[in-house]
C-alpha cells in the first residue's frame, strides 16, 4: 500500500457544456493576472501611471507565449516531428502543456520592449518593477504541470510525494513521486520576496532587481531540474534546461557585479545618498522615453 501523498486531479479539463475550461491554462492566466497587478503597484511606486503594466503586458504577454512554445519545439522537436511524433498540429496545442519558461522570458522581455517604447517607460525601470512579479506568476503557473501529470521527479516515497496515475507515469504504473512543481513554486515565491526584500534594502535600479531575480531563479532551477525523470537532452550530463541556467545565472550575476562598480553608492538611498528620481520627476507629465 502506497504511503500518504498528494494526490493527483483525475482531469485537468472541466467541461462547461461543450466547451472544455482547461486548469493549465486558467493557471497561466492567473499568473499573468497577478504579475500585471504586483507590477503594476510597484510602477507606481516608481512614479508611473497607474495601468501601465496592462498596457505593457498587451505586447509582454503574447511574444512571450509564442517564445515559451517555441523553445519547447526548438528543444524537443522529436515530441512533434519524430519517428513517433504528434505531428504539426499538436505543436500549437499549448493548452496540453509545453511552455518553456526561458523561451517566455526572451519572448516577453521583447514585447516588453515594444510596450515600454509606446508607452514611454523606460525599459530597465519596468524590468526592475516586475522581477518579483515574475517570480510570483511562475509560483502560480507551475501547478498547471500538476494538473497535466507532468514534470515531476524521481520516485519517493516522502509524504508530499504527488501520486501519478499509470497512464502519466514514466514507469507505465501508478507511484509517487518528488513534486517538483511545488518545489520551484515555493522556491519562487522565495525568489519574489528576496527580491522585494533587497530592492527596500539597498534600492535596486538599473536592472538590478531583474539580475538578482534571474540569478536567484536559476539557482533554484539547476536542482529542480536534477529530479526530474522526463526526458530531456543532455550534454556532458547535464540537462539542456540545467546548462541554460548556469549560462543565465553567469551572465545575471556578472551584471549585478558590473553594474554595482559603476553605481556609486551614494546614490543608492539605503546608503544615504540621494534616493533614485521617480519617473515623475525625470519627464515633466510622468513619461520617461525609452
Amino acid at each position: 500500500m502506497l504511503p500518504a501523498s498528494i494526490p493527483s486531479p483525475s482531469s485537468g479539463v472541466i467541461h462547461l457544456g461543450p466547451l472544455p475550461i482547461r486548469a493549465y491554462a486558467l493557471c497561466i492566466i492567473a499568473g499573468i493576472v497577478v504579475a500585471v497587478i504586483v507590477g503594476d503597484r510597484r510602477m507606481q511606486a516608481k512614479g508611473a501611471r497607474r495601468g501601465v503594466v496592462a498596457d505593457i503586458a498587451t505586447w509582454a504577454v503574447p511574444f512571450g507565449l509564442v517564445g515559451a512554445r517555441l523553445y519547447h519545439l526548438a528543444t524537443n522537436p522529436e515530441l512533434y516531428w519524430g519517428h513517433n511524433g504528434q505531428g504539426t498540429v499538436a505543436a500549437i496545442e499549448i493548452w496540453h502543456g509545453g511552455l518553456g519558461i526561458w523561451g517566455a522570458i526572451a519572448g516577453g522581455a521583447l514585447g516588453a520592449y515594444i510596450g515600454c517604447r509606446r508607452a514611454g517607460v523606460r525599459y530597465s525601470d519596468f524590468a526592475d518593477a516586475i522581477a518579483p512579479a515574475l517570480a510570483l506568476a511562475q509560483a502560480v503557473g507551475r501547478w498547471g504541470n500538476y494538473f497535466n501529470q507532468e514534470l515531476y521527479g524521481r520516485s519517493t516515497s516522502l509524504p508530499w510525494g504527488v501520486r501519478i496515475d499509470a497512464a502519466h507515469s514514466v514507469t507505465g504504473r501508478a507511484g509517487t513521486f518528488h513534486p517538483t512543481f511545488l518545489y520551484e513554486s515555493l522556491w519562487d515565491i522565495g525568489v519574489a520576496l528576496l527580491v522585494i526584500w533587497a530592492d527596500r534594502r539597498w534600492n535596486l535600479t538599473r536592472g538590478r532587481a531583474f539580475a538578482l531575480y534571474a540569478a536567484a531563479y536559476t539557482v533554484g532551477r539547476f536542482w529542480i531540474e536534477a529530479l526530474r525523470v522526463d526526458d530531456a537532452h543532455r550534454f556532458l550530463g547535464l540537462r539542456l534546461n540545467d546548462w541554460t541556467s548556469v549560462l543565465v545565472f553567469a551572465v545575471a550575476a556578472g551584471y549585478l557585479v558590473f553594474r554595482r562598480r559603476r553605481t556609486p553608492s551614494s546614490t543608492d538611498e539605503a546608503d544615504g545618498g540621494v534616493p533614485e528620481r521617480t519617473l515623475e520627476e525625470r519627464v515633466p507629465g510622468g513619461e520617461v522615453s525609452g
